[in-house]
């Protein structure tokens, strides 16, 4: 038997891999709070906390968020399982997605928080981490696969 949409389940193990092991090396390594520049003043690998979503938002809504991760993570995996078989930019976009809600989801239920360290001070930006990396990069790839699927004026039959 040969494993429907492929790339997507490759995509969310690299993904849930990549964000689990920087996680826990970010935990091992650093105190809370804890900083170091790479590129002072520009990016920062520093320790942080977060019952929020992306960029604190919802902070302190865990519980909710928990559910959030699970249930789109399961919608996603059936979606791969019984759905269709998907382009490769929707595989690579659904792929990362699941990655990164399973990466945070496992932290909110096991943690009760997100582990961030992703600062870039440059732009005053939220520090994140590999899953919310990954989350965004899927939406893009949805959003070129959304692009690739758009009927031009040639293609409609009239």
């Amino acid at each position: 038997m040969r494993l429907k949409n492929r790339l997507f389940w490759i995509a969310a193990f690299i993904a849930f891999f990549l964000d689990q092991i920087t996680k826990y090396w970010i935990v091992q390594t650093f105190s809370l709070g804890q900083t170091l520049p790479l590129l002072p003043g520009i990016f920062h690998f520093t320790y942080v906390t977060n019952t929020g979503a992306a960029f604190s938002l919802l902070s302190g809504k865990v519980e909710w968020l928990r559910w959030l991760s699970l249930g789109v993570s399961l919608v996603l995996i059936a979606l791969a399982l019984f759905g269709p078989t998907l382009n490769l930019w929707d595989q690579l976009g659904y792929g990362l997605i699941l990655g990164g809600a399973m990466g945070n989801g496992i932290d909110r239920f096991v943690l009760g928080y997100v582990v961030d360290f992703l600062d870039f001070r440059l732009i005053n930006f939220a520090v994140f981490n590999v899953a919310d990396s990954f989350i965004s990069i899927g939406i893009v790839c949805l959003l070129i696969a959304s692009f690739q699927k758009t009927p031009t004026s040639t293609d409609r039959p009239y």
